[in-house]
């Protein structure tokens, strides 16, 4: 799927089943360096999950409270997750700003910035096209 960036430019989003997700991260950097190398354009590879809504009507079979898996801000800090796999999060903070808007900052693990460093614009651009969220990302110097 073609997701349009603000730049101009355009970023390619795979959608894996979830329950595939483990194999295709064993192969996720081989397979993007191959998918970028054909499309010249940056890939991301996201899990497609499932969201319930709260009000969600659970038949017999599936009766019980909706899983913590299943909402909203779980599945949304999931894909964040899936957006920048080699790299792992080690902080988030949101800042609010005076007109009312949000902007989340995720620190990442600083062993993967020089392969991560050109692809910040396009993760942030694809959550953004994702999630409506609008949110940074930087390298976490002090926990290398």
């Amino acid at each position: 799927r073609q997701i349009p960036l603000e730049d101009g430019s355009s970023a390619v989003l795979v959608l894996v089943p979830f329950p595939q997700l483990a194999e295709y991260r064993k192969i996720q950097k081989i397979l993007v360096d191959e998918l970028e190398k054909k499309f010249s354009k940056h890939v991301v590879i996201v899990a497609q999950r499932t969201m319930l809504s709260p009000h969600c009507n659970r038949s017999a079979k599936n009766n019980g409270p909706r899983p913590r898996s299943r909402t909203l801000k779980q599945v949304q800090e999931s894909m964040l997750d899936d957006i920048v796999f080699p790299a792992e999060i080690t902080g988030k903070r949101i800042r609010f700003k005076m007109d009312g808007s949000r902007v989340m900052t995720a620190s990442l693990t600083a062993g993967e910035a020089p392969t991560l460093e050109g692809k910040l614009d396009t993760f942030a651009g694809v959550y953004k096209t994702l999630t409506s969220k609008d949110v940074r990302f930087e390298f976490d110097v002090a926990h290398e």
